[in-house]
């Protein structure tokens, strides 16, 4: 981790960029979000193989609670996110 001194007022230096791609926050929301859209698809692909006869009902109830359970993160996340963006806009400068 870099730490940049703060500077005089009317600096225009660019501000340091994370020191590798993906990375910081939106790099991290991205792989949050495939990791819930990876949870999706192997929920649908139990509930289908369960349907056609192939797949326990074991193996179908792991896969939908986990991918209630990355829902349910992304939702709160994205909350957490409007939140804080509402709280930012809202203040006086």
């Amino acid at each position: 981790m870099t730490v940049v001194p703060l500077s005089a007022a009317g600096d225009d230096a660019p501000l340091p960029q994370s020191g590798t791609p993906g990375g910081g926050f939106a790099g991290a929301l991205q792989r949050a979000l495939d990791g819930a859209e990876g949870a999706l698809s192997r929920a649908d692909a139990a509930e289908r193989a369960f349907a056609s006869g192939h797949g326990g009902l074991a193996e179908l109830v792991v896969e939908r609670a986990r991918a209630d359970i990355a829902l349910a993160l992304a939702s709160a996340t994205a909350s957490r996110v409007t939140q804080g963006l509402t709280t930012l806009l809202g203040m006086q400068i």
